[in-house]
């Protein structure tokens, strides 16, 4: 999955489109979607999600089949700008996050996915039943979240599984 230029991505290798054909979610990777004790890290490109990537890396490292899958959410964006967009932006947001897993012999699956983030991440994470959610932290202020909303916050709350929060 090398790129051979800096704005070139591999094709996804799933993708799905909602009912105005508008695509919605595409994700690429080798990590088996089978394997029961995955975490399910969101990567936004800021160095929170990376620590929060770094952590659940470091508790599954051990495991003799590691994997991980990485989710980016985008929020909407009309079709013909999601045609063009969405994928290289969710592929770029996702590097750092790949490139360690890649440094750490951990198989990872990257889910590309537009909406709320909180709300996807819940979803996603229900949907391949994974064993818990890493999660950077941006570091708000309890009246910046309040005010601004946390992405963090919110999954804390929707999710059925353990989350960790990574400052």
């Amino acid at each position: 999955m090398t790129n051979t230029t800096p704005t070139a991505i591999p094709a996804p290798d799933r993708m799905a489109r909602d009912e105005h054909g508008r695509l919605v979610y595409a994700s690429w990777g080798t990590a088996q979607q089978a394997h029961a004790d995955r975490w399910l890290v969101a990567v936004d490109g800021s160095e929170g999600s990376l620590r929060a990537a770094s952590m659940a890396a470091r508790l599954i490292a051990a495991e003799a089949r590691a994997e991980v899958d990485l989710v980016h959410v985008h929020p909407w964006l009309v079709k013909e700008a999601t045609e063009a967009e969405f994928a290289r932006r969710c592929w770029h947001a996702s590097a750092a996050a790949r490139a360690l897993m890649d440094e750490m012999g951990i198989a990872w699956r990257l889910h590309a996915r537009m909406g709320d983030a909180a709300e996807e991440i819940d979803a996603l994470a229900r949907e391949l039943g994974s064993q818990g959610i890493a999660i950077g932290s941006h570091g708000l202020t309890a009246t910046e979240s309040l005010l601004l909303g946390s992405v963090a916050y919110k999954v804390v709350h929707l999710a059925m599984v353990p989350v960790l929060i990574v400052r």
